[in-house]
């Protein structure tokens, strides 16, 4: 995994170039490292946003596209580490690209960091030393003969199973990707206080709280746009019922800030919500995707005073704002039913107006066409159905 001086000198001097030219051309250059320069150089410009500070590192080294593409972001990662203590002593036991074991390198005492892939593990070694990071150990290791042949103790796993299948499919839950953590819970154990497993955000919430017992807290991270993940945090001195265990929704937003929500289930069980439809002027207010996979629906009601359009209709409505609330906040500007009058004029109105769906029995392209309209625009408009049964088309911006 060494590579000559000349190696990231041609990766700067090639970093603005076409890269397929450069695999016509590689013969050209007779070094034996032509090939995993044009790599490092595709996988730096995909992973700009995602890996900014690795990718400002002249020294980081990919070594593969797929350990680039399915490497957590360094945003993510910084949340990571702060669910781990200060000087706690932690085990990565699917490190991949290490962006995680690294990041948390910053707050933990030690962190060792397994990895399957003797080519991943050796970059790991090297982007360990290329960021200076002296407190990772990297072990070429399957993880269950890691934990398998484990003396002593250490205070937190981290595990971040794969979600792909050997073909290529998603896998959702816990015991069909690999590693399969339920099988390891025994011996994982047997050695930590606590484990943080990294899932799917497609992974059932209830599920996952029965097949990792001791769950204290779980929760669902994203952006405005998308869940990214769901993170079971679990404490294996824990006695505390599940419908106690917090479960938090946390989205990332743009500025650099993040929106929590936390709740118990039992806390969504006992909860009151108000019913109401929206009137032109009111306020709609719409849970993020982590909110919205967290299920808060009735306390979302009930802590913001606003009242819930349907049982099965996750938006809420409200004269005035509410601040804190999880989610975007719009204004309607017209609430409209859903009749055949209405959707023959609604393209005259709103030619071009973004179009989305909630409990409408309808998706947002089916209701597009049905509309005759095109996406653009700062308005939107939705399709609803109300707690009485009816359809709605509510403009928003």
């Amino acid at each position: 995994m060494e590579y000559p001086e000349e190696f990231w000198r041609w990766i700067e001097a090639h970093a603005g170039d076409d890269t397929s030219k450069l695999r016509l051309s590689a013969s050209k250059w007779r070094e034996p490292w032509i090939a995993d320069a044009i790599l490092q150089i595709e996988c730096r410009r995909k992973s700009e946003r995602k890996l900014p500070n690795a990718v400002a590192n002249p020294r980081f080294l990919f070594p593969t596209a797929l350990s680039a593409e399915q490497s957590t972001s360094e945003r993510l990662a910084r949340f990571h580490a702060g669910l781990v203590g200060n000087g706690e002593s932690v085990v990565d036991l699917t490190a991949g690209l290490g962006i995680d074991a690294m990041t948390i390198a910053g707050v933990a005492s030690h962190v060792t960091a397994i990895d399957i892939n003797p080519t991943v593990a050796a970059a790991l070694v090297h982007n360990a030393k290329a960021t200076g990071h002296e407190n990772i150990d990297v072990r070429n290791e399957d993880c269950a003969q890691f934990l398998s042949g484990m003396s002593g103790e250490a205070d937190v796993a981290f595990i971040d199973p794969a979600r792909r299948g050997e073909n290529g499919e998603r896998l959702f839950a816990l015991t069909d990707c690999s590693p399969d953590v339920v099988t390891l819970l025994p011996k994982i154990k047997s050695h930590f206080k606590r484990l943080i497993v990294k899932a799917s955000p497609m992974i059932d919430i209830s599920a996952t709280m029965r097949e990792l017992p001791q769950v204290v807290e779980l929760i669902t991270l994203g952006t405005r746009a998308e869940c990214k993940e769901l993170i079971a945090v679990v404490d294996f001195k824990s006695v505390a019922p599940s419908d106690e265990s917090i479960i938090e929704a946390v989205t990332l937003l743009a500025d650099g800030s993040d929106c929590h929500f936390s709740f118990t289930r039992r806390e969504e069980s006992e909860a009151t919500a108000w019913y109401g439809n929206p009137k032109t002027g009111d306020l709609l207010f719409i849970p993020y995707p982590a909110t919205v996979k967290a299920a808060p629906f009735k306390l979302l009601s009930e802590r913001f005073d606003t009242c819930k359009l349907s049982g099965n209709t996750h938006l809420y409505t409200s004269d005035s704002r509410r601040d804190g609330f999880p989610g975007e906040t719009f204004t309607v500007i017209e609430t409209l039913p859903y009749a055949s009058n209405v959707i023959k004029r609604f393209a005259s109105h709103y030619p071009r107006i973004n179009v989305a769906t909630r409990n409408f029995g309808m998706t947002a392209d089916a209701l597009r066409s049905r509309l005759k309209v095109k996406d653009g625009g700062d308005k939107r408009v939705m399709g609803v159905t109300l707690a009485d049964g009816t359809r709605r088309l509510l403009v928003i911006e």
